[in-house]
């Protein structure tokens, strides 16, 4: 057997589909086939039972599974040792993060990037939390910074921290930092919120559950932007991490304020791939990043709590 073939099996046995692991790999389906065909013979056990909706993975597949899984993050650690004593990084390094991280964090990590190793190029990405999975499995990125996915076993994810969301309004909405709104007052305001897509909203209708309210979100608006600019001009409220958003409540344009009864947080991490090496330039992103995150927090700037790595 070989990495290849180990690679395969964890795409397939994610996707369930042939197909869609090639068309994840950019590799030739019958390629893929050949390769479970041959572990499987050489194993002398069927992995997966074949029938016309796809590929389900057997009992024996899932304990081959899982040492397969084993067998990626050794590899990367092997590979790991052998590149940490690199001086400088050149070459590029690509990073993905949602909107409103990538509002925070861009300049100060591009900043630091820049001051340790001049010659790493870096290329930044902005999207949903789904997008920037899906190009992390196509390697399209070798690091991606979002919000709590489901356990996905071509990925390796490490928490960062749980961030607390906020009620914020407009310059007269009269929110202070200091008086905490109850759950339940939401559902007397317009809101302008994300999509159901989007992991925000899912939290914020979870928290109107235990609240026992229904929400109002007359305007829907899934760009960071978009939704600043809405609440800014009165068109409604919104729910937002403080960080983005803490120049503009410092200097009055917003204003904010904790909510309760329950607390809506959600939790950042990091998302690698588990299929294939990390290289040190991205490692060392990833540790700057959560280095910038403490920072934030301890300073109350990112209000939250950070995550000790399992």
């Amino acid at each position: 057997m070989d990495v290849a073939q180990l690679k395969t099996l964890i795409h397939v046995a994610e996707l369930g589909s042939l197909s869609k692991a090639a068309d994840r790999l950019r590799i030739a389906q019958p390629a893929l086939s050949r390769q479970i065909g041959l572990l499987e013979k050489e194993l002398g056990a069927t992995l997966f039972e074949r029938h016309g909706r796809g590929m389900v993975i057997t009992a024996v597949g899932r304990e081959v599974l899982d040492h397969a899984v084993r067998v990626m993050a050794e590899l990367e650690a092997i590979r790991n040792v052998s590149s940490s004593g690199a001086l400088s990084f050149s070459g590029q390094v690509s990073i993905g993060t949602t909107p409103t991280v990538a509002e925070i964090v861009t300049v100060p990590l591009v900043r630091k990037i820049q001051q340790a190793h001049p010659q790493l190029s870096v290329r930044l990405s902005s999207a949903f939390t789904g997008h920037l999975l899906d190009w992390l499995q196509r390697g399209e990125l070798e690091l991606a910074v979002s919000y709590d996915p489901q356990p996905i076993r071509s990925l390796r994810i490490v928490p960062v921290m749980m961030e607390r969301l906020f009620l914020v309004s407009a310059r007269d909405g009269g929110l202070t930092m200091d008086a905490p709104v109850r759950f339940v007052s939401l559902q007397d305001r317009e809101l302008v919120l994300p999509s159901q897509r989007h992991g925000l909203r899912g939290i914020m209708e979870d928290c109107a559950r235990q609240a026992g309210v229904q929400l109002r979100a007359n305007i829907e608006a899934d760009s960071f932007g978009a939704m600043i600019d809405l609440v800014r001009n009165g068109v409604g409220s919104t729910v937002l991490p403080l960080a983005p958003i803490h120049g503009l409540v410092e200097s009055g344009a917003l204003c904010a304020a904790p909510l309760i009864d329950p607390v809506p947080e959600r939790k950042l991490v990091l998302a690698y791939p588990a299929d294939r090496p990390v290289s040190a330039a991205a490692q060392f992103v990833a540790k700057t990043f959560t280095d910038i995150a403490a920072d934030l927090v301890a300073r109350n700037i990112w209000v939250g709590r950070t995550l000790a790595a399992p």
